[in-house]
């Protein structure tokens, strides 16, 4: 396992910008898979987006193609993710997990962090 811890959270208005970042510890914490999940109150945790230990292939949900980047810098343990032209559907807990094998499934990921609140108004 490694451990991971978020930043970058806030509070932004409609169509605005966020980048959150994930730093990872541990010796192995460049082989790993990385992803960011997020929660909405009331809802099940969704995958949002992945990137391979690489950095050279990533996956996104539907919802966020096109306006969210997942990046990594493994060189820093970090893991970025840009979010663009945010929208109140976007609000939630982001949480960043890693595991061994590129999966949307949070059951699959077997390390995450404490989570960061993204809260879009309208």
């Amino acid at each position: 396992q490694v451990q991971l811890v978020e930043s970058g959270g806030g509070l932004v208005q409609a169509g605005g910008s966020l980048r959150l970042s994930c730093a990872a510890s541990g010796r192995t914490a460049g082989t790993y898979v990385m992803g960011w999940f997020r929660q909405a109150p009331g809802k099940e945790r969704e995958f949002v987006a992945l990137i391979h230990k690489s950095g050279g292939i990533t996956y996104y949900a539907n919802s966020v193609k096109g306006r969210f980047t997942i990046s990594r810098d493994n060189a820093k343990n970090t893991m970025f993710l840009q979010m663009n032209s945010l929208k109140p559907e976007d609000t939630g807990v982001y949480y960043c997990e890693a595991t061994r094998i590129a999966s949307i499934l949070k059951k699959d990921y077997d390390s995450w962090g404490q989570g960061t609140q993204v809260t879009v108004s309208s």
